[in-house]
């Protein structure tokens, strides 16, 4: 479907009626047939509470009964499907109170008997003579039996069969109070009811969902809850999977065409009286990605509207050299630019590195942070004030009230994720300053060293455009990792030595700070200690981790930067901002227990010069654990481990922040499967809004209605930032 693309231009009419009949599903659970006042207060239990909440209960599992075992092939610790007739049945009573109906089916290959532990009942339900078709594992108890998980009777009693081989038993969230067969029996009553009401809300035109190559939303439930096929359940989930994607991305459309309207951009002229020479100076060519990115970057700044955009790019990919080349356009055009680091230690590093690429320019690179001293802060104020420091790093020192801007034409923020959402909008929404005529907010370029999928970028930053940087430049040596257990640890610490002795430095990692009661895991207090007097006596071992003050982790930092330490004992702090060439070994204990990007992260601490670096996993777990880590030790590509991250560890662990109550922020849409869909939702909510940024036609009214009504707290969270 690749090919495939909705119609341009806004959608096509629809009848505005619809709009305003979005609650006949809004009757309450209980009015509902084979629900009633009694029972209604369970399936609230279970997010149940109205007619709609039930169409959208999601069914946990599809057994496909079309492909059947003959009973006689029947093996034990099998999961199968078996068509069978009731030759005898009965109830069992055990020692312990429990009753258990039991029935032996038999074909023309042989006999097996079925148990429903705990269902007595079943005996007023199935007959002798009844065909049955059930799904379910195969057991040893007194020879086989199945305990069916679903069962269907295909025939009554000595009847000819009814089975036409293409059953799917679809199954649902349940509880104790609301078991399986009570959901089906309300399904079975009400959904043909119910797929009618769901007319009203649907909100694509017939040509539109054609273009998608999508379902209906009446087609699309009754693929969801009564499929024929498995193939049709998977059509039904991916309409609404779109539907997730699309109201997603048309709230970020419409907060970020708000954005743009309330605040006029700046058209950046570009002269090349600082780019051209900056490019000339540099000993390498730029990446094919850079170079990319870069045309991206020039088109949003010297167009009128202001630059929300969002730079991804894996360690070592070239972001800060990006990022300068956009502060000298916003410079060339008379305006000063402004980037903004987590913490001390990254922003000097980010400022000296911008001095020695900007030396022969003439151009002056302020820093800001917190421990600068009042005169060397007070000279930086004012030529910020002043506008005679055209460029300048810091830290969140740089939102603070008696900072002014003269000219603050682009703000780039590294690591967003490291500040909180009221730190970075104080300095994105500082006004241009004193030389500016009317007020006018600055573009803003957002950094992130974490390499994320494509379609979880595009959902997480919707609102912004994207940029990625998927290239390294040449001649990066590529960091060797390694993946040992807890018995090789001496091995391990003997090539740490080697590499000290060399006059290199190193990092040992470990997942918490001190000993646990709750898990037995090697923490980094203690094995500071252990390491500091036993492993490496003669060495000089730090220690660094979240507890310490924000002065003391940065007092361990810059001295492992200057080489005041050879080896540094830390927690998962040093993740993002330190870069220290000459550290060459990072050792990860417990590695089973960080995400693959956490570990990628790491591991992007070492191989930032120029010779060979080692990065070594220590581990121990089963299999999977296992796998996951080989997966990591075999490539560098961090989007990749990335991909892998979020097929490992499930989009709702990314997403744990943004889910309120029952209403995640994606059910039914998986990110790396569902890709196209996310771009095919991202251009149409976009249509609509550059079209219609109210939604106040009447071919938006369903739109308008569902929006409203369905997320309306998405709503409200996008309009506060």
């Amino acid at each position: 479907m690749s090919g495939r693309r909705p119609p341009e231009g806004r959608l096509p009419d629809r009848q505005e009626a619809g709009a305003g009949d979005l609650t006949r599903l809004d009757r309450p659970v209980q009015f509902l047939k084979g629900v009633g006042p009694r029972r209604a207060e369970a399936f609230r239990k279970l997010a149940l509470g109205t007619a709609r909440d039930l169409l959208y209960h999601l069914p946990r599992r599809y057994d496909d009964a079309s492909t059947l075992t003959p009973i006689g092939r029947l093996e034990v610790g099998a999961d199968a499907n078996a068509v069978g007739r009731v030759r005898s049945r009965g109830v069992i009573p055990t020692r312990g109170g429990l009753r258990i109906f039991q029935a032996v089916l038999q074909d023309d290959s042989g006999m097996i008997t079925c148990s429903w532990p705990g269902q007595p009942w079943l005996e007023r339900k199935i007959r002798e003579g009844d065909e049955l078709l059930v799904s379910g594992p195969v057991k040893f108890y007194h020879g086989r039996q199945m305990h069916p998980r679903e069962f269907v009777i295909t025939a009554r009693e000595g009847k000819e069969s009814g089975f036409d081989g293409g059953t799917i038993f679809t199954s649902y969230p349940a509880s104790d109070d609301v078991p399986q067969w009570v959901l089906r029996r309300v399904y079975e009553e009400n959904l043909d009811t119910l797929l009618a009401e769901s007319d009203s809300e649907e909100y694509l035109d017939r040509s539109t969902l054609d273009g998608l190559g999508l379902p209906d939303l009446p087609e699309a439930f009754r693929q969801l809850h009564r499929p024929r096929t498995p193939t049709e359940a998977e059509t039904g989930r991916r309409r609404l999977a779109f539907d997730e994607f699309f109201f997603l991305q048309l709230v970020q459309a419409m907060a970020r065409l708000r954005e743009a309207e309330a605040e006029p951009g700046i058209a950046f002229r570009r002269s090349n009286t600082l780019i051209r020479p900056l490019h000339e100076a540099l000993p390498f060519r730029l990446t094919g990605a850079q170079a990319r990115v870069l045309r991206e970057i020039f088109a949003d700044m010297t167009a009128p509207r202001r630059m929300n955009r969002f730079l991804q790019g894996d360690v070592g990919s070239g972001k800060t050299l990006v990022a300068l080349f956009a502060m000298l356009l916003a410079v060339e055009s008379g305006w000063q630019a402004a980037l903004m680091a987590p913490t001390e230690l990254l922003a000097e590093q980010h400022a000296l590195k911008l001095r020695e690429l900007v030396a022969e320019l003439g151009l002056g690179v302020g820093l800001l942070t917190g421990s600068l001293g009042t005169k060397a802060r007070n000279e930086t104020l004012e030529g910020l004030r002043e506008g005679t420091i055209p460029l300048v790093v810091g830290t969140h020192a740089l939102i603070q009230e008696s900072v002014r801007f003269h000219r603050l034409g682009l703000v780039v923020v590294d690591e967003q994720h490291r500040f909180g959402v009221r730190q970075r909008m104080a300095l994105l929404d500082a006004p241009g300053g004193e030389g500016v005529s009317r007020p006018v907010a600055p573009d803003v370029l957002v950094m992130s060293a974490t390499p994320i999928p494509r379609s979880l970028a595009l959902t997480l930053y919707g609102d912004l455009e994207l940029s990625i940087l998927d290239e390294l430049p040449p001649g990066r040596t590529p960091v060797t990792t390694l993946l040992r257990r807890p018995g090789q640890r001496d091995e391990v610490y003997d090539g740490v030595a080697r590499e000290l002795e060399a006059g290199r430095q190193g990092y040992v990692v470990y997942p918490l700070v001190g000993e646990s009661e709750k898990m037995d895991l090697r923490a980094a207090t203690e094995e500071h200690a252990r390491l500091s007097t036993e492993v490496f006596p003669d060495r000089r071992v730090g220690l660094l981790h979240g507890q310490l003050s924000a002065d003391e982790k940065e007092s361990v930092m810059r001295a492992f930067r200057d080489g005041a330490l050879d080896l540094l004992v830390a927690t998962t702090v040093i993740e993002v901002g330190i870069d220290v060439p000459n550290a060459t070994v990072m050792v990860i204990e417990h590695a089973e227990r960080f995400g693959l990007s956490q570990l990628h992260q790491l591991r992007g601490r070492v191989g930032r010069g120029g010779g060979a670096s080692w990065c070594v996993l220590v581990a121990e777990g089963g299999d999977l654990a296992m796998e996951r880590l080989r997966v990591f030790a075999s490539t560098t590509d961090g989007f990749e481990i990335a991909r892998a991250d979020l097929r490992i560890r499930g989009q709702g662990d990314l997403f744990g922040a943004q889910q309120s109550g029952r209403d995640p922020l994606l059910r039914y849409a998986d990110l790396l499967r569902d890709e196209d869909l996310l771009l095919e939702a991202r251009s149409l909510a976009r249509r609509v809004v550059e079209s219609d940024p109210e939604l106040a036609a009447p071919a938006h009214a369903r739109i308008r209605g569902v929006l409203h009504l369905r997320h309306a707290e998405r709503l409200r969270m996008w309009k506060v930032g």
